[in-house]
C-alpha cells in the first residue's frame, strides 16, 4: 500500500483547477524557512527516554506510530493528538504529526538509532500545498521539513514514503505499538512473516506505561502549569455562575467558560469537561452538559488544562450554586472531605498504591454506617466478600497523572495497581458519593447528591506535596472563595 502523495485529498465541492492555473500555483514563491533555534520543549530529555526504552529490547526494532487522524463528519476530521508514547519520546505534540512513524531500529545488541518518518512540509510544486485538505499547507499550516525536524528532534528524519523499505530484506525482530495507526498495522500484516520481539517480559506499550511512572523534574513543572490554569478556569467558572444560572443549558455554559480557559492556556482540555448539576452529578463521567443550574443544587465541575507539552490536570469541586451548602449537601460533602483527607495521609513512598484508596474508603463505609445507609458495621462492609459501600461510591479514589489523563494504564499490575508509590509518581485522590435518585435504600433526603473532591498530587522524599492547594477544600473554604470571586468579580 502506497503512502505517497500523489492523489490528494479535495473535498467534492472543490472548483476544478486549470493546467494554466496549476502553473501558475506553482511559481512565485519566497522562501520561508522556520527559526534556526526553534527545539522541542523536552528535547534535552528525549534522548534518555529512548536509550531507556531501547535497553529494554535489546537487538529489536521498535515501531512507534504518531497515530492516525479520523473521520468525524463526511471530510472533516477529530482534532488530532499524537499517542503519548510517540509524544514522549520525540517531544512532538503538535497537529501536525498525525501519520509519523518513530523507529528505534538496532545498531548491534546493544545500541539503537532512533529514525523519524514524517511527512515533510509541502513542496510548491504539485497540487498538495494548496488542494489536499488534510496535509496542504494552506488548508492546516505550516509543517517542517526533514532538516528541520530534525533540528527540533534531535532525531534523524527521513521521508514518511521510505519507511515501508524497512520490511524488505532481512528482518530483526520486531515490537509495534498496535492500534494507534490502522495503516500501519495494515501494513506490517501484509508484509508478515517476520520474527516478532520475545526479549521483554512485558509488551511494548506496557514498558511506555511503566517507565512514564516517575515523573522528572521537568514532567512536573508541566504538570504544575496545568493545574495552574485549571485553578484560574475554576475561578473562572465561579464569575461566570450569574449567567450561567439563567441559561437553559448552564451546564453547557460552564463547560464553554472552561474550556476556553483551556485552549487560552494550553492545548485545550485534557479530556472532556464534567459539569453536572443535581442528579446529573451521579453519574460519574457525565459529559453531555445539557442541563440546567438551579441555587438550590450542587455542580461537580471535574475538569482539567492539557499544556501545549501534553500534560494534563485533573482537579474536581463541588460547588453549592447558591454560594452556601444547604445542611444535607455539607452532610455529604464533609463526609467525602474527610474520606480524601485520609487518603491524602496515606501517600509516601513505599506504600502500596491501594493504601490512599483503602484509607478513604473506610472513612465513606465508617459514615455511610453512622448514617444507618449500611445496615452493617464497617469491616464488614470493606471485606472484599461484600463490599457493599461500593452501591454508593463505585470507582477507585485516584489514579497516575501524567500525559494521559489515566497516565500509564497499560502497565502491569505489580508495577501500578499492586506495586508501590515512588518519590516523583503523580497522582489524584478523588474519592467520592454518588447517591443516586432513585435508589429506595437511602432517605429522600440524601438522594440524588452527588460529590466528589479531587486534587493532584506528587509523592516526595517523605509524603506527598499538594499542587492543587491554591482551590480551597473544606466547606468554609468552598463558600468564602465563591463569595469572594461573585462579590468583587475579579
Amino acid at each position: 500500500m502506497s503512502r505517497s502523495f500523489s492523489a490528494p485529498r479535495t473535498g467534492s465541492h472543490d472548483l476544478p483547477v486549470s493546467p494554466a492555473l496549476d502553473a501558475f500555483m506553482g511559481t512565485g514563491w519566497a522562501k520561508s524557512p522556520l527559526p534556526t533555534d526553534l527545539r522541542a520543549p523536552s528535547i534535552d530529555a528525549t534522548p534518555a527516554r529512548r536509550a531507556r526504552l531501547a535497553a529494554r529490547f535489546p537487538g529489536e526494532r521498535l515501531i512507534i506510530p504518531a497515530g492516525a487522524l479520523a473521520v468525524r463528519s463526511n471530510d472533516t476530521d477529530h482534532r488530532f493528538r499524537p499517542h503519548t508514547g510517540y509524544a514522549w519520546l520525540t517531544g512532538l505534540t503538535g497537529e501536525d504529526q498525525a501519520g509519523h512513524v518513530l523507529v528505534l531500529e538496532p545498531d548491534g545488541d546493544e545500541r539503537h538509532e532512533a529514525v523519524l518518518y514524517l511527512r515533510p512540509r509541502s513542496p510548491r510544486t504539485g497540487q498538495e500545498f494548496y488542494r489536499d485538505r488534510r496535509y496542504g499547507e494552506f488548508w492546516v499550516g505550516r509543517r517542517p521539513d526533514l532538516a528541520e525536524a530534525a533540528r527540533l528532534t534531535g532525531i534523524r528524519c527521513a521521508h514518511l514514503d521510505a519507511w515501508e523499505k524497512l520490511l524488505t530484506g532481512p528482518q530483526p525482530p520486531v515490537w509495534v505499538l498496535g492500534g494507534v495507526d490502522p495503516s500501519v498495522d495494515e501494513l506490517l500484516r501484509s508484509r508478515r512473516p517476520f520474527p516478532l520481539g520475545r526479549s521483554a517480559p512485558a509488551g511494548l506499550e506496557a514498558v511506555l506505561s511503566e517507565l512514564r511512572l516517575v515523573k522528572d523534574p521537568w514532567e512536573t513543572g508541566q504538570l504544575q502549569q496545568a493545574v495552574d490554569a485549571t485553578t484560574a478556569g475554576f475561578e473562572d467558572v465561579v464569575r461566570s455562575l450569574p449567567q450561567a444560572l439563567r441559561h437553559p443549558r448552564g451546564e453547557r455554559w460552564i463547560e464553554g467558560v472552561f474550556d476556553l480557559r483551556a485552549r487560552l492556556e494550553g492545548n485545550g482540555p485534557g479530556y472532556s469537561t464534567i459539569a453536572a448539576a443535581g442528579a446529573h452529578a451521579c453519574v460519574l463521567h457525565w459529559i453531555r452538559n445539557d442541563g440546567p443550574l438551579a441555587p438550590d443544587q450542587l455542580l461537580l465541575l471535574d475538569a482539567g488544562v492539557e499544556t501545549d507539552s501534553l500534560y494534563t490536570a485533573d482537579i474536581t469541586r463541588t460547588l453549592p450554586l447558591s454560594g452556601r451548602f444547604s445542611p444535607v449537601q455539607r452532610t455529604v460533602y464533609e463526609l467525602v472531605l474527610a474520606a480524601q483527607d485520609a487518603g491524602i495521609a496515606a501517600l509516601r513512598p513505599g506504600a502500596r498504591f491501594r493504601d490512599f484508596h483503602m484509607a478513604a474508603m473506610r472513612v465513606i463505609a465508617e459514615g455511610l454506617h453512622e448514617w444507618g445507609v449500611l445496615r452493617m458495621p464497617a469491616d464488614e462492609a470493606l471485606d472484599a466478600d461484600n463490599g457493599f459501600y461500593r452501591r454508593y461510591t463505585l470507582c477507585s479514589s485516584g489514579h497516575m497523572l501524567g500525559m494521559d489523563v489515566h497516565d500509564c494504564a497499560q502497565a502491569r499490575a505489580e508495577t501500578y495497581l499492586d506495586g508501590c508509590l515512588e518519590a516523583g509518581q503523580v497522582l489524584t485522590v478523588e474519592p467520592g458519593l454518588y447517591l443516586q435518585p432513585d435508589d429506595e435504600t437511602l432517605p429522600r433526603s440524601l438522594r440524588g447528591i452527588g460529590v466528589r473532591i479531587e486534587d493532584d498530587l506528587v509523592i516526595t522524599a517523605d509524603g506527598a506535596r499538594l499542587m492543587s492547594s491554591a482551590l480551597p477544600r473544606t466547606a468554609d473554604g468552598i463558600e468564602e472563595w465563591m463569595a469572594a470571586l461573585l462579590e468583587t468579580g475579579t
